[in-house]
């Protein structure tokens, strides 16, 4: 199997390990003289090939039937707060769930929680999270850090983004927005860690009900998170056919799910309450909010292309890791889509009729496996290399039915897969073999299905 940076050695360097042997055996000699140009031409062909590229070593032992190992809740809460996000850390060891409700009708008055629990340790409670925060405001989503494990942030329904080291044994905030005319004035509903271009760090992005898309640097030695960037959605991106004709052009609509293309750091997606769907740049500033809207920086339309609507709010969206032009949505109106970047159309629409669809992601292992959280507390389990129409799998994976709102693959161990019900609870499967192992052309059907193209 090649490596990278793999280092060839030389005719001379060759020599010089002969030297090395202490068996002054002159058939040895000329083997190794004899053999070496031959051993280096396949070590050069093999550094060249890419045969393996995509082709993920797995140390674990095969296994045969999907499982639920864990079933984890905190107790003090009584089954009163629904998991609104969950969040693996990037050991894979530990999994962070936010807590709060996503039913509000008015202020918030719920106290809320972000949990942790390490699935690793032998003395794993269930019922008992390893850390709590607690909270004055319902926790809507979280995000682990992608190279510090003790690094989670969060936001809440009044708008405020904040971020935790848990590590830290006494005091376990270490950077807040705070609440002011440049954060969030409505609930944050997606929060993701995005490299700096210019650096080897990682900003923070949210987007919440009141269109905004803001950029936050972390100074935990100020215990601030200092807005850097920001944006606005707008209901003039809709596709002109889709647009409310009692709505003003520059009307700010609610952004409900985000994902960022792990090829492009400046390219990302957005999805709404309206239905529509967005591809945006961290470069384009378009069209800019109203006077009414109120930031130190101007916030202006990030959108370069928008796509075929949902029926209803957009709760997910989701590129792939395997192609740059793929991405999953899934929306209230029951359907999961798979679009391709090039068009406006879905090249894919599946139906599973399982009511309202939560949450849609990839699998970070297999190119053409993803799975969805439904509302009639079903985990569906889609292999498009098998089936192209229905679920694989229908696991029951919300207690009592409860709706499945929160689906994550664990990157770290991918045959580790969590989903979070609107009863609080939380279920860490283990996935068997062959939804975490690539088959054979499942690259090549990917691509296929990326190429197809609507007159």
């Amino acid at each position: 199997m090649k490596t990278k940076n793999a280092k060839v050695q030389t005719d001379e360097q060759i020599e010089e390990d002969i030297v090395l042997f202490d068996d002054d055996s002159e058939e040895l000699v000329s083997f190794m003289r004899r053999i070496g140009p031959a051993v280096l031409q396949e070590l050069e062909k093999n550094n060249r090939s890419h045969a393996f590229d995509g082709y993920r070593v797995s140390w674990q032992e095969e296994v045969d039937t999907v499982s639920r190992i864990h079933s984890l809740s905190h107790e003090k809460l009584n089954h009163e707060l629904q998991v609104t996000g969950l969040s693996w850390n990037c050991t894979g060891a530990v999994i962070a769930v936010a807590y709060g409700r996503l039913d509000h009708e008015n202020w918030c008055t719920h106290k809320s929680a972000l949990c942790t629990w390490n699935i690793d340790r032998s003395s794993l409670n269930s019922s008992k999270p390893d850390t709590v925060i607690d909270l004055s405001s319902c926790l809507l989503c979280v995000a682990c850090h992608p190279k510090q494990p003790s690094l989670i942030a969060g936001a809440t329904f009044n708008g405020e983004v904040m971020v935790w080291d848990t590590s830290r044994e006494d005091e376990t905030l270490v950077a807040t927005s705070g609440i002011s005319d440049d954060t969030h004035r409505e609930p944050v509903y997606k929060l993701q860690w995005v490299a700096a271009t210019d650096s080897k760090k990682y900003n923070l992005v949210s987007v919440g009900g009141d269109g905004r898309i803001l950029v936050w640097h972390m100074s935990s030695r100020k215990q601030t998170l200092k807005l850097v960037d920001g944006f606005i959605l707008l209901t003039e991106s809709l596709p002109r056919k889709e647009r409310l004709t009692a709505r003003r052009g520059d009307k700010e609509m609610a952004v409900t799910s985000l994902t960022f293309s792990p090829n492009d750091e400046t390219t990302f997606l957005v999805g709404s309450d309206s239905g529509g769907i967005f591809k945006c740049s961290t470069k384009t500033k378009g069209t800019p909010a109203s006077r009414d809207v109120q930031c130190s920086i101007p916030l202006q339309s990030p959108v370069t292309f928008s796509f075929a609507s949902h029926k209803g709010p957009v709760y997910s969206v989701d590129f792939s890791h395997f192609h740059r032009n793929l991405f999953l949505s899934c929306s209230t109106d029951k359907s999961v889509r798979i679009y391709t970047v090039l068009q406006s159309e879905p090249v894919l629409t599946l139906e599973p009729g399982a009511e309202y669809l939560y949450s849609a992601k990839w699998s970070p292992v297999r190119p053409l496996l993803f799975a969805v959280g439904a509302h009639d507390g079903t985990l569906l389990i889609y292999d498009l290399r098998q089936n192209r129409a229905t679920p694989t799998l229908r696991l029951d994976a919300g207690a009592k039915k409860e709706p499945v709102f929160s689906v994550e693959f664990s990157h770290a161990q991918p045959q580790l897969l969590a989903t979070g019900d609107a009863a609080g609870n939380v279920a860490i499967w283990r996935l068997n073999s062959e939804l975490t192992q690539q088959q054979n052309h499942e690259q090549e059907m990917l691509d296929e299905l990326a190429d197809v193209v609507h007159e």
